[in-house]
This record gives structure tokens, sequence and C-alpha cells, in this order.
């Protein structure tokens, strides 16, 4: 029984990014009946516990709790945040959390509040944190012309906001999203509290009044009035709101971090004070079942969260509404795609690397197959080598590039060629994945080379031996995309 327990909570983890572990089923009953609930999903966007979980959380600048209650003066005086009237209900925080079938890697990708794109409603373009407010204030006007008012008016309210956040997210990255989780102005102050605190780092000191962060350099632990600071931060940063991004990224990182290590929530005292923070600040849609969620997930590790954010073309683009982020919905598209591609590749090599650096396995390519490389070690000439010795045993050459520095290798395919692509990645090793690719051209493959790319070819990277780590710590990159975060690690920001 306590297993099951202890699953529900690893669910719970990756819901919010936040954490409950060692509950008791009391503690259990007492979150699960108190969350607010929400019917904002599509019921054709149900999935089952084997299909892959597609979650929109979002953090709202709301004054009010997740039942629609105003938040007390005292409180928005601690978090800098003016009065109740203050803020409004835009979405300041918009993250997809990617789950593949069956559990696994996952991947979460924070969407810029301001990218410019197309919301669903039929209100046009706009900034994408704008799409709650739009539907959320048509459905206000509604309500109170019925004579509606009060905590109901502005759950229901909400709920339009959510469902039109929801449809404009999907139509823009192309991922259904299947559940819906949203996390008011309050719950960063009370959930880092009832954690103990959560440890994070700057790589410089920091004084804004606007958000009132003020922290030294280096490793600390915020909670609480500071905790809000630290993700709300926007002011002073090099790269305005996409550092604030990597803030948050960083924070949710450290905070499942600190919530899955062993023995973190034994603490029947902290228990109280985390359901109790869910239950006030958390809203979830009402299909979820949470159960059979944390079952998916059963095997979540820190290390298993990963963090990117969406690719931008121009972080100030000039609109209608002001200064927007440009964003090519198309290219995040592919970007995402890729992204969750990789992340559920699960490798079909068992046997060790031969150390020469060839393959102990013969290769007979297909007539008609075009291979791309990609080459993201940082080794000089390494996409063109692989390249050519794939060529050597019967394929097309197709192009090289260098790219944005990666840790895995994998093969993606074509529709049609996932037996190529099988065949291919058998011979460069082990740990190398396949994954489709709808972008790619029929008869087409396209490898990405990691930093643990062990294979052929790969020696004259790794100091003569392959198999050895890479000789360089850090592979240059050729974007100015900065890693993506991870939950394993610590991770320091601006």
């Amino acid at each position: 029984m306590s297993r099951v327990v202890r699953r529900v909570a690893v669910g719970m983890v990756s819901l919010l990014v936040f954490g409950v572990t060692f509950l008791g089923w009391a503690q259990l009953h007492r979150l699960i009946s108190g969350l607010s609930i929400a019917d904002v999903i599509d019921p054709g966007a149900a999935a089952g516990t084997a299909d892959e979980q597609n979650i929109l959380l979002v953090g709202l600048d709301t004054r009010t709790d997740a039942q629609g209650n105003p938040l007390p003066q005292s409180i928005l005086d601690q978090l800098h945040a003016g009065g109740s009237g203050d803020g409004g209900d835009n979405t300041d925080t918009m993250i997809l959390i990617h789950v593949p079938a069956g559990g696994g890697n996952v991947v979460a990708f924070s969407i810029p509040r301001d990218s410019y794109v197309r919301l669903a409603g039929g209100y046009g373009m706009h900034k994408i944190n704008s799409a709650y407010t739009y539907a959320q204030v048509a459905a206000a006007d509604s309500l109170r012309a019925r004579g509606v008012g009060g905590a109901q008016l502005n759950v229901e309210a909400a709920q339009a906001g959510a469902k039109n956040a929801i449809q404009t997210v999907q139509q823009f990255t192309g991922l259904t999203i299947n559940h819906f989780a949203s996390v008011n102005l309050v719950g960063f102050y009370d959930i880092s509290q009832a954690v103990g605190g959560v440890p994070v780092c700057l790589n410089a000191p920091v004084d804004d009044s606007y958000s009132g962060a003020r922290f030294p350099a280096g490793p600390q632990t915020v909670s609480g009035a500071q905790a809000l600071a630290f993700v709300r931060q926007r002011h002073g940063l090099p790269d305005g709101d996409l550092d604030r991004i990597r803030r948050q990224q960083a924070f949710m990182a450290s905070m499942a971090r600190t919530v899955l290590s062993a023995g973190t929530l034994a603490n029947p005292a902290k228990l109280n004070q985390l359901v109790d923070a869910l239950k006030r600040s958390v809203t979830i849609d009402q299909g979820w079942d949470v159960l059979s969620f944390a079952e998916q997930l059963r095997n979540l590790s820190a290390g298993k969260i990963q963090f990117q954010t969406i690719p931008v073309i121009n972080v100030d683009y000039q609109t209608s509404d002001g200064s927007a982020v440009e964003v090519d919905p198309a290219a995040v598209k592919t970007f995402i795609a890729r992204a969750i591609g990789a992340a559920g590749t699960v490798a079909v090599q068992s046997r060790a690397p031969d150390v020469s650096g060839g393959s102990p396995l013969s290769l007979q390519g297909t007539a008609g197959v075009t291979i791309d490389v990609d080459n993201g070690t940082g080794a000089d000439g390494l996409a063109a080598r692989v390249l050519g010795d794939l060529s050597g045993h019967g394929y097309t050459a197709g192009t090289t590039a260098n790219v944005a520095s990666r840790t895995a290798t994998v093969v993606e395919y074509a529709s049609g060629a996932r037996a190529d692509a099988e065949k291919v990645a058998e011979y460069l090793g082990r740990g190398v994945g396949v994954t489709a690719d709808p972008g790619l051209r029929s008869g087409h493959l396209r490898i990405l080379l990691g930093s643990e790319y062990t294979g052929p070819d790969s020696q004259a990277a790794h100091d003569g031996v392959a198999g050895s780590p890479p000789s360089i710590e850090t592979p240059p990159s050729t974007s100015n995309t900065p890693p993506p975060i991870t939950a394993g690690g610590q991770n320091c920001v601006n």
C-alpha cells in the first residue's frame, strides 16, 4: 500500500514539477479531495495511461486563490504584488510538459509569455499570455450580465480563460494538451516554504526594487517572498524575460530535485504544510486520474526531468501590442518534435563499442536512402567522417552541419524508413536510438551526433581512443541557445 502512495506522490511531482513523497493515505485523500478542479479539457483529448501525456502548466498573475477568493493584503504586501486590483489574469508562466508513452524522460518546454502568435477563439494576433485574459474577460462580462458574482464568477471565468489558453498552445505547438494545471501568485511562496526552501544559484548579485529580488551571487536557498521574487524578476537581467524563464526553470528543477530526494518529506509537519499549499494555489483539470498518472511515472527521478525554451527569432518585435517576442510556429513545432523524439528514444544496442573506431557489424545500405549528419559534439569534422563512412556502405551522402551541443545520439527517420534507421543505429553503436521525424523528406535519415557518441570514426574526437570521454568538457555551440536545465544538478543562472 505504501508503494502505491509513493507512486501517487511522484505523479503529483511531475504534474507540477513539485512533489509529495511518503504520503500517508489520510494526507493523500486530503490532497486529492481538496484540489480545485476545472472543466477545461476537451473529451477528445483524453489519453490512457499507456499513451503520451502533454500537460500545460501555467502560472497566473492573479490576486485570488484557487477557490476564487481574494488574497489577503498582508500577503500581497510581502510579495511586492500591489493591491487586489493589480496584476490581472495573464498567464505569466507557460510550460508545456511532455511525458512519453509508458513514462520515461520528461521534457518541459517554456513558452515566453510575450510570444506573438495567433490566439484561439478568433481574437487575432497577440501575445500568447493574453489568450487566457481575452477569454476570461469575455466570460466574466457575460457572467455578470446574468447576475453571477463573487468566487463563482472568478472560477467560471478562469475556466473559460484556461480553455482558450489550451487551444492556443495546441495550435501553436502541434501537441494535443491532455491535462492542465495552474498555480496562482502565492503558490511559489507557500510551496517553497512547505519544503523548507529551494536551493538556487546566481551568476551575479541582483538588487531589483520592482520584484523585491535582492540576492548575492552564488548558491543560496530561497523560500516564501524570496522565492517569488526570484522567479518574478526580469528588470536588470541581461536577457530580460528569457532570463526570467531560466530562473523559473532552475527554480522548478531544484524544487523537483529537493522533493524527489530520499526522506525530504518524511516530516509530518512539512507534509501538512505542503498539502495545504497545494490546495490553496493549484487547480487541475477534472478528468485527471492522478492515481493512474502516478503509476505511469513510477520510475521518475530528478535526472529524468529536463527544461528547454522554444526557439525565438526576435525578443524586441514591434507589434500593435507593443514589444513582443517573434516566433516561427513551424520552427517551434519542429524543435518540439525533435526534442520529445530524442527524449523518448530507446537504445537498440547492447554491444560494446569497437575501440578501433570501426564497427564489427556489416552494413548494407539501401539504394535511394539519403543520410544527413548533424554534429552536436563540438568535435571538428566528425559529421563528415561519419557520413563518408556510411556512404561507403551504399547510402547516399546528404548534408552535414554543426548544431547546438547535445548529449545523446539519435537517428531520425522519415515515414517508411524505420528499418534503415535501426540498421544505422545498430552500426553506430551502444546508446544510439531511433525516432520518427514527420518533417523529413521521404527516403531520408538524419543522424544527430551527441557528446556521448563512441561509435565508428569517433576516435579522432576522443583523443585516439573510441569509448573514452570527449577531451573537451563543454563542446562549443554554433547556437546562442543556452543548454537545457535539468533537475539532476545545480543550475547557475543570471
